[in-house]
């Protein structure tokens, strides 16, 4: 064999190898998101007092309840105010590779003594769609509280950042017959007619918000169901990681652990809704690379929007196939303005 040869036989090796080791060893990246730079504040709008529109930067809105006053009773007593509406970023989300990785704090990874199980992608050879699992953590995350963005607001949720749920220590998440504990209406929805009705629900996202009454639909980027890491079509780490995004805030609704606060029945507190309506809430990329820079005037899109043009250059490998998002919920509240 030619030296040449010999060479270049090598270095197919040593890439092959270091394929090899990187699939069975994902590294853990992330970063602490900066406030000032990293955040679309833009998506807080559009704010409504009143009925009027105060201020919308051209962001996309839902309906909001008609009318000026309101008034809201409970606990022996009353208040009327006025009615205001914004979208209050509470929540982040990591979409990781390797088990116990906190993107969203820097890159943290956790040793907690006991293994689960690692992201990794299915290249079948036979034609069949590509498929991928990740892990996913929960953040609560109300930053407009915790900055002092609005001093003494009732309509901010008041909580301090907390990790909130981890799916390494939930076995329904790796685990599709065990996910039907807390979605057993997937069976109806496992046809063509229900599938295809997915295509008008990532139209109607693309152009404005994702229809609500097709629950079962993650808009562009595949099904909702099962509510797991499990991902049937991996078109991109982007669109993986927006559809685990939605998935989760689907999963925490379906168990109670986040609730709306949007309509009219979110104007004096919030309100249990297992069923989760995507109509309320935008995300923003915050890793690898922070969604900032607009397109079309817009730096964070509704649920279910196609990531084709938003999502391109957003992940690179070794640093880039990790995700941190940020989560923005629609908000109508009850201003209190006269107690009594």
């Amino acid at each position: 064999m030619k030296l040449g040869q010999a060479a270049l036989l090598l270095a197919v090796s040593l890439l092959a190898t270091a394929k090899f080791v990187w699939a069975a060893a994902p590294t853990c990246e992330g970063k602490f998101a900066n406030p000032i730079t990293d955040i679309c504040w833009s998506c807080i709008f559009p704010i409504t007092i009143g009925g009027a529109k105060l201020m919308s930067m051209d962001q996309e809105d839902t309906p909001n309840p008609g009318g000026v006053l309101c008034a809201c009773t409970g606990n022996g007593s009353a208040r009327i105010g006025v009615k205001v509406s914004f979208w209050e970023p509470v929540r982040q989300v990591d979409v990781a590779r390797k088990p116990f990785c906190l993107t969203s704090l820097g890159g943290v990874d956790l040793d907690p003594g006991f293994d689960a199980p690692e992201a990794g992608r299915d290249d079948p050879e036979d034609g069949a769609p590509v498929s991928s699992f990740y892990q996913v953590h929960w953040y609560v995350n109300p930053i407009l509280y915790w900055l002092e963005v609005l001093l003494d607001n009732a309509c901010l949720e008041k909580s301090p950042f907390d990790i909130a749920y981890l799916t390494e220590l939930d076995p329904i998440w790796v685990d599709d017959e065990l996910t039907y504990i807390i979605n057993p209406d997937a069976t109806l929805f496992a046809n063509l007619p229900a599938k295809a009705a997915c295509a008008a629900d990532c139209v109607q996202a693309t152009a404005g918000f994702a229809r609500s009454e097709l629950f079962w639909c993650g808009g562009c980027q595949g099904s909702m169901y099962p509510l797991n890491g499990h991902v049937q079509h991996h078109i991109g780490g982007v669109q993986a990681s927006s559809l685990l995004v939605q998935r989760i805030t689907a999963k925490m609704h379906r168990q109670g652990l986040i609730w709306s606060a949007s309509g009219s029945d979110g104007l004096c507190g919030y309100f249990p809704r297992l069923q989760m309506d995507k109509a309320n809430y935008k995300y923003q990329m915050l890793f690898p690379i922070p969604q900032t820079k607009k397109i079309a005037g817009k730096c964070c899109q509704p649920y279910g929007r196609t990531t084709t043009i938003w999502g391109a250059g957003k992940e690179f490998p070794y640093k880039g196939e990790d995700f941190s998002y940020m989560i923005f919920r629609k908000r109508n509240c009850c201003q209190g303005g006269i107690g009594f």
